[in-house]
């Protein structure tokens, strides 16, 4: 049997509108791959992704900062409340099998900075890139929601189930 991929979608809780509607393309996209999409579980692009997976018929997953499974978004089917605050950041990066960044505040920053440093396959769009001392983050934008699904069930490898078709 296939173990399922795990896509852990980053993203702000305050987001624009354009970010919202990036989001939750990325949960349709993530949805109709068969993956199973992992958020920080709250609003903003989080849920944005969320309603998008389950419009999609996909799974959701929620890592909550506080102790509460009540305050986890609708969208989610599975809710773990962490009782961790922002350090639950490290777990969102860590169940994700890769990372896509949507957007971002600083805990999109800080999440990004995990995903590198765990050497997890990170996309971005519309979100952070950065450069200290000539030594630029290497993290791969895309201009698209398609074409960032794309990258990154590429550098995930095969059997990722990532559908070569666009959403409708």
């Amino acid at each position: 049997m296939n173990e399922p991929t795990y896509i852990s979608l980053i993203g702000p809780a305050d987001a624009s509108a354009e970010v919202l509607d990036l989001a939750g393309q990325a949960g349709e996209y993530i949805a109709r791959a068969g993956a199973i999409l992992v958020t920080g579980g709250g609003p903003g692009a989080m849920e944005a992704a969320c309603r998008g997976a389950k419009h999609a018929g996909g799974t959701t997953l929620g890592l909550l900062p506080g102790t509460s499974r009540t305050a986890g978004n609708a969208f989610l089917d599975i809710v773990v409340p962490t009782g961790m605050g922002e350090m639950r950041n490290v777990l969102v990066v860590r169940t994700g099998d890769g990372v896509l960044a949507v957007g971002g505040g600083f805990g999109t920053l800080s999440e990004i900075a995990l995903a590198l440093k765990m050497g997890k396959p990170l996309v971005g769009i519309g979100s952070w890139s950065a450069q200290i001392d000539g030594l630029a983050a290497p993290v791969p934008c895309a201009g698209t929601v398609a074409e960032a699904m794309g990258m990154l069930m590429e550098a995930l490898g095969p059997g990722t189930g990532y559908p070569n078709t666009h959403l409708g």
